[in-house]
């Protein structure tokens, strides 16, 4: 008996797509963005599922779990820090001093935060989000 190479490409097919998609970043899309923490078990072992069909398929899903930051667990804390005194760190032009804003955070929060991280991704403010912290726009 003779298996038409069809269903054998599909089969393949399905199964490659199948374990491409089976990683963190579906399954856990909050944790997208995260830079690094510790590797959450259950994500590691669905991306190594993929190793088992063929190593491509595996390593793509760690790659994109890993650049994603979804491998991550989450770390469970939360911080607010008073805008009153982020003021330091504004600059006359209205640009973040990235220096002084990462001290006035480890003094504050306790922790060091990467903020010279390439991965880091800035926003500019709008006016009325800076009028709402009671800052002048400057620039």
């Amino acid at each position: 008996m003779r298996i038409p190479s069809r269903l054998i490409g599909g089969v393949l097919v399905a199964t490659l797509l199948t374990q491409m998609t089976a990683c963190g970043s579906i399954f856990y899309p909050e944790r997208r963005g995260q830079i690094d923490g510790r590797i959450d078990p259950v994500v590691a072992g669905a991306d190594a599922v993929g190793l088992l069909f063929y190593i491509l398929p595996g390593v793509i899903a760690f790659a994109v779990d890993i650049v994603t930051g979804a491998i991550y667990l989450p770390g469970g804390k939360t911080a607010q820090v008073d805008p009153q005194t982020l003021k330091p760190a504004i600059k006359p032009d209205g640009s973040v001093d990235n220096i002084k804003l990462q001290a006035i955070l480890e003094t504050q929060l306790g922790r060091t935060l990467p903020l010279d991280d390439p991965r880091l991704i800035q926003h500019s403010g709008s006016p009325q989000q800076l009028a709402s912290l009671g800052l002048q726009p400057s620039a």
